[in-house]
Parts: structure tokens; sequence; C-alpha cells
């Protein structure tokens, strides 16, 4: 699988970001230039510097972005359907240290976020929920310690079952 696999969402949304940085924050930075640069002499104006690093930081992380998003191999899940996890489920877990149920979304690397429960598909959890089915238990080792999980459900096409 690609290294840059993401869903149709995650790659809308950068795209959106993308779209943001070039219309709103680059044109921030202009203003803040030209603010900088009126108050004179350059050599040793902070205020100029920053300005000038600011634009560099964002101009760098526009040009990240438009490779990510010329390399991308997006993945549509609304079209999958499979008994196992792939890239693109959403797994209902029980973890069988604590007895909590807990759902993640396998997505792409650049659109994880743990918060919303959205883990990367290169993540200690998916690599071991890959490929395995409802019902199979799974020994994850992550940084926090050896966890245990049983696999409840596998669900794709925005929460519709397989």
């Amino acid at each position: 699988m690609s290294d840059n696999v993401m869903t149709k969402t995650g790659y809308k949304d950068l795209k959106e970001k993308l779209k943001k940085m070039k219309s709103i924050d680059r044109q921030q930075i202009i203003k803040e230039i030209q603010v900088a640069a009126a108050h004179g002499d350059l050599s040793e104006n902070a205020e100029y510097d920053a300005a000038k690093e600011k634009q560099s930081f964002i101009e760098g992380k526009i040009k990240e972005i438009e490779q990510k998003i010329a390399s991308a191999q997006v993945i549509d899940i609304t079209t999958l359907s499979s008994d196992r996890v792939v890239f693109g489920a959403t797994v209902k877990l029980e973890d069988e240290d604590k007895g909590d149920e807990v759902v993640y979304s396998i997505v792409g690397v650049d659109e994880a976020d743990i918060a919303i429960n959205k883990i990367s598909i290169s993540s200690p959890i998916a690599r071991a929920l890959i490929g395995k089915e409802e019902g199979d238990r799974v020994q994850v080792r992550a940084p926090g310690g050896v966890r245990n999980y049983l696999i409840l459900e596998i669900t794709y096409n925005e929460g519709r079952s397989k």
C-alpha cells in the first residue's frame, strides 16, 4: 500500500487546508512583512525577520502539502466491503484489560487524529488489526505496554456493517 494513502475525506480536507494556506495565510504574511518593512532599517528589525521566517515556514508547508496531494492514493471507503480489517475500516474493540469498548477508524497518516478516534494505518493498533476478523483477539505492543483487544465489529461505508 502507498505511503500516502488517504480517504476521500482526508484528501478533501488536505486540499482545503492548502487552499486556506495559499489564499489567506500567505496573504496575511505578505501584509505582516509590509508592515514590518515600513518600520525602517531591516538589518535590525526583529519584526521583519520574524515575518520572513514565518513566510518561509508557510511556503515550505504549502510545498509539502502539494507533494502529498500529488502523490496521494485516495481510497473511497464507501466502496469497501470485507470480512477483514483493511484500510478505511471502522473497528469496534473491547479492551480486554480494562473492559471498555473503543471504536477506531483506520485512516492515512496525515488524517489521523486520536482525539476523534482516527488512527494511522501505520500505528501499532492498526498494524495489529489489519487482516483480522470479527471475534479475533489481538495483542498490541504499544508504547504504553501490551494491550489485548477483542474485535467486536468491522464496518465500512461510514458506519454501515460489512
